[in-house]
């Protein structure tokens, strides 16, 4: 069974999200390793979603310590909560050689360890079963259809959120931000508008 989380958490990577999903049952953000410092739309993304509180798992290197020194200078210090990787020297299953420093980072932790560090953010509410998902956005003129870009970015902008986020992300941070019920109103008040 997956540990509940209600806050976002981000990692640096895909495989640090694919590791992490599989133990956790939370919106995982990537930061697409430094690719954070020069995408704005992904901040305002991160700074919408992240409102509530963000627990912060970067690799324990100089390359995870910068991407969270970052973090914290684009999100309010009070709503960070810090998870730390334990520094063990190793190297990631899927990598031919060690990372520079050549520490294991998210993906090559042990199920247990990571378990272990995100206990104490483990919600004691049952899972949400109440999200927008993509076939709603396909149900509603938002995803694969004709004019489905435009109205998505309407959505997206009614929403306050960046207008060239995926379906996917979309999804995930109107969920957490608004709900189904409101984010539902607000497509059909934005059907009205044509």
């Amino acid at each position: 069974m997956k540990l509940k989380i209600d806050m976002p958490v981000i990692v640096e990577g895909k495989y640090d999200k694919i590791k992490l999903g599989s133990l956790l049952d939370a919106l995982i953000i990537t930061t697409d390793g430094f690719g954070i410092f020069k995408d704005k739309s992904k901040t305002e993304y991160i700074k919408a979603v992240c409102k509530d509180g963000v627990i912060i798992a970067t690799d324990s290197d100089s390359a995870g310590n910068l991407i969270r020194g970052h973090l914290k200078g684009v999100l309010p210090p009070e709503l960070i909560y810090n998870v730390y990787i334990p520094q063990i020297k190793g190297k990631e299953k899927r990598k031919t050689e060690q990372s520079k420093e050549g520490y294991l980072g998210v993906e090559g932790t042990d199920k247990e360890t990571l378990i272990g560090l995100f206990t104490p953010f483990a919600s004691q509410t049952a899972p949400e079963t109440d999200i927008i998902t993509r076939t709603d956005l396909y149900n509603y003129g938002l995803f694969g259809k004709e004019n489905s870009a435009e109205k998505r970015k309407k959505l997206c902008r009614a929403l306050s959120l960046p207008d060239n986020i995926s379906a996917k992300a979309l999804c995930e941070a109107a969920s957490r931000l608004y709900g189904r019920k409101k984010t539902e109103d607000i497509i059909k008040s934005i059907d009205g508008e044509r």
